[in-house]
């Protein structure tokens, strides 16, 4: 490579912890800057992952925060969201049950304190609550919270105002619900609810007192654009934690053979929400292990949390192997759920 070209290069790199600093600095990253983490080459990328980097042991030092989540009601949703295998267009061969008993809650929460989780997190699938379900969760969480010192994340679907309320008082710590992409691109997923359905919940879960766990699913066929729009959204809800899913495309489901990511592009995402959203917990979701293979060591160093043991209709990889990789990277699982006698 000529001379001149090995500076223009070097100058391109050192602008990512440049623009690391200034972030550090409180500046918000621009629109602009976000397509071009996106669209920057691949001989960058480990300079944009030190960049990130910066960011994430500012805030969250060595630490990777361990997540457990229970699929507390599968299937039986009547929803059309095309990845989805619970959803009503879905013809993926899976488990479906209503909401499970108090005492599978119970257990979920014991194995999360196994898997050294600090959250525990509880889905339900549909379109929104019963009362009854949301009082059987209540009764539920209340138990787990004196049983445990495990923080709760409750995915429940559309909620109201006072839904969300309900949840706080019983002790729900964080409210799951994800926009999953851009506001334009949302009717290509699904119909039978809208973005702005999605934004009320949130608003409505803010109103509550309640954190705002709120992430994406990205390869569902949307462009950059929409995927800097959608962390600029997160950036603007300031969203405490931001799972980040890439599309497992399920057999049985509309985008069943849809791939479009590559590991690197992958590892450009966590870092564009990392720079977008620079204080939130980031987590690396469903989809990791097909999409970053043996990539996925590098993606710790933008996000700093990741669920173990599995999703909710497709399974993860063993424990020890996450845990492995954790300690390789010599960083560290803290602080664990502890058990409070009852």
């Amino acid at each position: 490579m000529p001379y001149a070209n090995q500076l223009d290069l070097g100058n391109r790199e050192s602008r990512w912890l440049d623009l690391a600093d200034r972030i550090l600095a409180g500046y918000r990253l621009s629109r602009e800057e976000g397509l071009d983490v996106l669209r920057s080459p691949d001989e960058e990328l480990l300079e944009l992952l030190a960049a990130a980097y910066r960011l994430r042991r500012h805030w969250y030092g060595r630490q990777v925060q361990v997540n457990f989540l229970i699929n507390a009601k599968s299937g039986l949703c009547g929803e059309d969201c095309t990845y989805c295998s619970q959803s009503a267009v879905s013809k993926a061969p899976i488990p479906k049950y209503p909401l499970v008993s108090k005492e599978k809650i119970l257990e979920g929460a014991a194995l999360a304190v196994a898997h050294r989780a600090k959250t525990y997190c509880i889905a339900v699938s549909g379109r929104s609550p019963a009362e009854k379900e949301i009082d059987l969760l209540a009764e539920a969480i209340q138990e787990v919270k004196r049983r445990y010192a495990l923080r709760i994340c409750v995915s429940p679907g559309l909620l109201s105002q006072q839904q969300a309320v309900r949840l706080k008082q019983a002790g729900v710590d964080r409210v799951n619900h994800n926009l999953n992409t851009s506001r334009r691109f949302y009717p290509r997923i699904c119909t039978t609810h809208s973005y702005q359905d999605r934004l009320a919940t949130l608003e409505a879960v803010r109103a509550a007192g309640l954190e705002i766990c709120c992430g994406a699913l990205l390869g569902m066929g949307e462009e950059e654009e929409d995927v800097v729009d959608l962390a600029l959204e997160l950036a603007r809800l300031q969203a405490e934690a931001i799972p980040i899913n890439f599309l497992n495309p399920i057999p049985g489901t509309p985008l069943e053979g849809i791939w479009r990511l590559t590991p690197q592009y992958c590892l450009k995402i966590l870092c564009l929400f990392r720079l977008a959203v620079p204080k939130a917990e980031l987590r690396m979701s469903a989809g990791r292990e097909q999409h970053l293979g043996p990539l996925q060591p590098l993606g710790l160093y933008p996000a700093n949390s990741l669920f173990i043991g599995g999703y909710l209709t497709t399974p993860g990889r063993e424990p020890e192997e996450d845990f492995r990789m954790i300690e390789s990277l010599g960083f560290e699982v803290v602080p664990e759920g502890v058990h409070v006698p009852p």
